[in-house]
């Protein structure tokens, strides 16, 4: 047995080695590469595709391991990263992978998989029950330019839904987004359209919101202060990081007072977004990724209000972790939102946004009875597991 430190709870946790993870290349959270004693006893099955911080997957571990017994569990990860291979190609990779000799009776994967590819390259799992994690959906996925082979990815989930037994989205507005995203996903097709696809697929899907870790202290707040505006998303165009900083800007140079954090990993455009942070001068608090979740968790303590400039969002973990800090969240009224939050946070335009952080900036202490009369509770671990725990019975 071999102790690691949770670093994302703070909590010490056992691996036992007749729990398998394979390959997993996060050596700060997971274990290495090791046999499986006893696969022969394990029951469920959870395929992932690890992200940086893979709390989801250290969450389902824990929680699984609490109900079921950890030796009957088997993890199998992927980097997550090269996300147009993993959907592409992950099935052969997995088939060869989970182990032969099991008594498995739930397949546990998110969407990534295509589910269909890999029962058809493992006859012994079909008998087992099927859940698929919708985190996103690829039917709805803004892209910058579209190519033919982007069919193949909204293709490939519409047969996993077909062959899983159970299809979990994070939001109603993911599912409906996803179930109203097939005719015109299919519409593409010259001749021989498939029916009734829709139907099929919306007789076994399910709503069950993303669990946000409990906090385990109060969030004791400053307004006494400056202004302090955070914006933890990553800094791609599907979340629109430029027409966030149009408004940023346009603060600075009303010469309103603020703070500002602009946190998250940045892939692009690095040299503009530098020259916006030189021109911002000292109203930057925090500037780029945050290595350590612990460090990102003290800045959302820190601010008074998150803001959201998303083109594409199924969930925002980010707006929820930060509005259990106690920020107010700031959203475009459109997507997951208005689903999530009242009208309160809730802006129309950029012309909205501008207007209510220019109020902020002078009236801080306003935040104050906002976040208050915000209950997020129900999107936390304490209310969300069970309903999770129930999948696997």
């Amino acid at each position: 047995m071999r102790d690691k430190t949770n670093n994302i709870t703070g909590e010490c946790t056992s691996f036992k080695e007749n729990v398998y993870f394979h390959k997993c290349k996060n050596k700060q959270h997971f274990p290495d590469e090791g046999p499986i004693n006893s696969a022969k006893a394990q029951q469920i099955v959870g395929i992932y595709f690890v992200r940086k911080w893979p709390y989801p997957f250290l969450l389902t571990y824990h929680v699984l391991g609490e109900e079921f017994g950890k030796s009957k569990i088997c993890f199998i990860s992927m980097k997550g990263k090269k996300w147009h291979w993993r959907a592409r190609t992950s099935a052969i990779y997995l088939s060869q992978n989970i182990p032969f000799q099991h008594s498995f009776r739930v397949i546990f994967a998110t969407s990534v998989l295509n589910l269909s590819e890999l029962i058809a390259l493992r006859e012994d799992l079909r008998n087992t029950k099927k859940i698929i994690y919708f985190h996103e959906n690829q039917l709805n996925y803004p892209r910058q330019e579209y190519k033919d082979r982007d069919f193949q990815y909204g293709y490939n989930e519409v047969l996993t839904c077909l062959v899983a037994d159970l299809v979990i989205f994070n939001s109603m507005f993911n599912r409906d987004s996803f179930l109203n995203g097939i005719k015109k996903h299919f519409d593409i097709l010259p001749d021989y359209r498939p029916k009734s696809l829709k139907e099929r697929i919306e007789n076994k899907s399910h709503v069950i919101y993303f669990p946000i870790l409990n906090l385990n202290n109060p969030v004791c707040k400053n307004y006494n202060v400056r202004l302090h505006i955070v914006w933890p998303h990553r800094w791609e165009h599907d979340k629109n990081p430029r027409a966030f900083l149009n408004v940023i800007c346009r603060l600075s140079k009303n010469s309103s007072d603020f703070d500002l954090s602009m946190i998250g990993e940045q892939f692009t455009d690095q040299d503009t977004f530098e020259e916006i942070r030189k021109d911002l001068g000292d109203h930057i608090a925090n500037w780029g990724y945050v290595h350590s979740k612990e460090d990102y968790f003290q800045i959302l303590s820190k601010s008074h209000i998150a803001v959201s400039t998303a083109d594409h969002e199924f969930f925002g973990v980010s707006m929820l972790e930060a509005a259990q800090r106690g920020c107010l969240p700031l959203c475009p009224d459109k997507l997951v939102y208005p689903e999530l939050y009242p009208s309160c946070c809730l802006y129309k335009n950029y012309e909205e946004l501008y207007n209510r952080l220019v109020y902020f900036c002078t009236n801080v202490h306003k935040i104050k009875s906002l976040v208050q009369n915000l209950n997020v509770d129900r999107y936390n671990c304490k209310s969300l597991i069970p309903e999770y725990i129930k999948l696997f019975r």
